[in-house]
This record gives C-alpha cells, structure tokens and sequence, in this order.
C-alpha cells in the first residue's frame, strides 16, 4: 500500500494522535500496573508467609516448594479458555471477575489447615488468576495502537519487580505486627489483607476501565472517532491469515526456541522468588530485615529492567541485550551457590541475579517481531507465556526436593543458574539465527 492510499484509509495528523494517546496512557497505565502489581503480589507472597507458616502448619521444603509451584499448573490448563471466554463477554467484566476470584481465593488461602488444603488453595489461586496477563494485553489492543504497546509492555513489566520490592516489606510488616490479632496468626492476616485488595481493585474495574474508545466519554469526539478508526484499521490487517494461526505456531523455529529459552529464564525467576525470603531469613536476619534484604535485589532490578530496555530501543539491538543480562543471571544464581554460607557475597549474588533476570524480560519479547506478524506474533506470544510457566511450577519445587534433600539450597541454586545459562545460550543461537533470517528475507 502506497503512502497516499493508507494516508487515505487512515487520516492521521500527529496532534491528535499525541493528545489522545497521552490521555489514554495517563488515564489507563497506572491502573493497569496497579492491577499487575497486585496480581504478581498474591502470587509470590507465600514466600514470605512460608516465614511462619511452613511452621506453624508443619511444612517441609518439598511440601512449600511444591505447593509454591502448583500454582502454574493450574494457570497454564485454564489460561487459554479463560481468554476465549474473555472473548465473548467482554474485557472489562472478564478482568474483573478474574480480580474478585481471586482475591477472594489469596484471602482463602489464610485458612489452610494442611498439605492437601494447601496444594487445593493454590490450584485453585492459579485458575482463578488463569487469563488475567493475556487478558490486560487483549484490553490494550482496544486502546494502543501497534507503534505505542511496545512502550506499554515496558511499563507493564515493571510491575513485576515492583511487587517484590515493594511486597517484601509490606507483607513482613503484616507478618511481624499483626500477629495474635483476632486469634489469627500474622501470614493469614497477610494472605486476607493482600487477597483483599485484590477484590477491591476488580470491583474498581467495573467503572474505572471502559471497554472501547467509542464509551470513553474522558475523550473529546475527534479523539474517539481517531482512535476507533485507527484500532479499526489494525484489527481488521491482524486478521490476515488467522486461518494458519496455530500450524505456524507449532511448526515455527522460532517460537520453539524462544518458549524453551523462557522455560529455564522463569525457572530460575521463581525459583529464586519463592525461596528468596526463607534464604534470606536463613542467612541471619530478623524479620523485618528479612523483609527489607530481600526487597534489595528487585529495586536494582527495577532500576535495571527500565535502563536495558531503553538502551536497546536506543541502540536497536537485541542479540547482547538479551544474551548478556541471561547470562549475568545464570552466573548470578551460580555464585549464590557457592557463596550461600557469605550473607554479603550471597546478597550481592542475588542482586546479580535479579538483575540479569528482570532486565532481560522487556527486551525478549521485542523478539518475536523479529519474525513474526500480526495474528501469527499474537498467537505464538500467547503460546510462549502459557508454556513457559511450566517453568514456575518446577523452579520453586526443584529448590524444595534439594533443601530436603541436601539441607541446603545451593545445589539447587547452581542447578537453576545452568538452566539460566542454558537459556542465554538457547538465546545466542536462535537471535543470530533469527536476524539472519530478517536480514535474508529483506535483501
């Protein structure tokens, strides 16, 4: 299509474009964050109620880690229906119901009694959130065009090491002055109050989000009718070879080499996450230190996450931009191993470690337009988070069968930084062979 004919199909002048597109940032980005912030907080905070939990319900390692990781299997079965159901009652409805479920579900889990009810309450955390990532990112298609949602999965992200920096003291605070409170111990008051604010925020989705441009009445008219007529425009070309979706998707290279090089990245991400509190406790320290010593590697982690991935954009270039901070993990994670015994050499090993992992996050999945497009990159995106998970199911369980096993998490640590390491090298091979690929089909 020549420059006059998609000028023609779609009036586009510049002010009105950078009006409404800040209106929908400053309106809709810090919401969504907000929502993102709290679902990875009820997804990880059992790692900081496992501070006095795993005691007081007579947990093992094996039974924490495995219950920790349970959550994944139950969010990758139910992921995909939950999205199809998404599909034909709305994203604004959808999203909140997931919100209100699990919410109420995080707030359940301070009733645990034991194993069984422990491993129930965690698959059930896992459907009820199942749809919620891939849910926020159909919302955005109605509100970001193409050219404005890679900035938006950056800011996104954040949320991630977001909720463990921020998490971390908050939910050791509840743990350590809530205590003995209406007969309660402090992890379930954690689990009420933190699961609770989920249900007030998908309540909140009900009428603070808007389904699509048309019903934004926080838009002036002209910037509705750009905005409908551009989201128009680009739905109607993601439609393009829809048919052929899924056989591309499980024949392509590609998506194969990146969903196993994510596998081993959040093996090591949850892995880590999980545990990191007990760790830290182990090392020494009380519990509102525990709280704010592990919150130091996802601050560098935040700081790092937001600096790579502008300093890609800037340089365009994703090979070493995504095979160095991997690999800075993998060594990270390594080093933890060994040093388990040092708590300063330990710390700055986790910091390392976080850092390589949540820097590298941004910047992989600009990946997938390197060889993909419109339906085929939106589904293979989609196939890529969903099986990846799997990788949060074993990372925390892995680290629980070595700590029984071993009475220590430093064999698991070094087995974990291979796989990072392994990811990195999967990364190195198939990027080269990817730009390759782009470079031969533009010539």
């Amino acid at each position: 299509m020549s420059q006059e004919a998609a000028a023609g199909a779609l009036p586009l002048a510049e002010p009105i474009e950078a009006r409404t597109m800040a209106k929908v940032t400053r309106r809709l980005i810090p919401f969504l964050v907000l929502l993102y912030f709290v679902a990875f907080l009820d997804r990880v905070n059992v790692g900081f109620a496992a501070l006095t939990m795993n005691k007081d319900l007579g947990f093992s390692a094996t039974v924490f880690g495995t219950g920790a990781g349970i959550f994944f299997l139950s969010y990758v079965i139910f992921e995909i229906p939950s999205a199809l159901v998404q599909g034909r009652v709305g994203a604004r409805r959808w999203i909140a119901r997931i919100m209100v479920t699990w919410g109420l579900v995080a707030a359940g889990m301070a009733f645990v009694t034991g194993e069984t009810s422990f491993y129930v309450m965690r698959f059930l955390l896992g459907a009820a959130e199942a749809g919620f990532a891939p849910g926020i990112l159909f919302y955005t298609l109605s509100w970001f065009p193409d050219q404005h949602r890679a900035k938006l999965i950056g800011l996104y992200l954040i949320a991630i090491p977001l909720s463990s920096f921020l998490g971390a003291p908050l939910s050791t605070l509840i743990i350590e002055t809530m205590g003995g409170l209406a007969g309660l111990a402090g992890w379930q008051w954690m689990f009420i109050i933190e699961g609770l604010m989920a249900v007030v925020l998908g309540i909140a989705c009900l009428w603070y989000l808007t389904e699509r441009p048309a019903d934004a009445t926080w838009l002036e008219a002209d910037e509705r009718a750009w905005l409908t007529q551009r989201i128009a425009v680009e739905a109607k070309a993601r439609e393009v070879g829809a048919q052929h979706r899924l056989a591309d998707i499980f024949v392509n290279p590609g998506i194969l080499a990146l969903t196993i090089s994510y596998t081993f990245l959040i093996l090591g991400l949850y892995g880590l996450g999980f545990w990191l509190p007990q760790i830290v406790r182990g090392l020494g320290f009380t519990g509102m230190q525990t709280g704010y010593v592990a919150a130091l590697p996802y601050l560098f982690a935040t700081i790092a996450m937001v600096v790579w991935a502008r300093r890609s954009d800037a340089a365009a270039e994703r090979l070493w931009h995504t095979v160095l901070p991997a690999a800075l993990a993998g060594i990270g994670l390594i080093l933890a191993g060994l040093f388990l015994d040092a708590p300063l050499g330990a710390i700055a090993a986790f910091t390392i470690a976080a850092v390589g992992i949540y820097a590298v996050l941004p910047v992989f999945w600009s990946l997938p337009a390197l060889f993909m497009s419109g339906t085929v990159a939106a589904g293979g995106i989609a196939f890529i988070n969903s099986v990846s998970n799997l990788g949060g199911y074993f990372g925390p369980t892995l680290m629980g069968w070595f700590k029984d096993g071993t009475g220590s998490f430093s064999g698991a640590l070094i087995v974990l930084g291979c796989a990072v390491l392994l990811a990195a090298a999967v990364l190195f091979v198939s990027i080269r062979h990817l730009l390759a690929g782009s470079s031969g089909r533009a010539a």
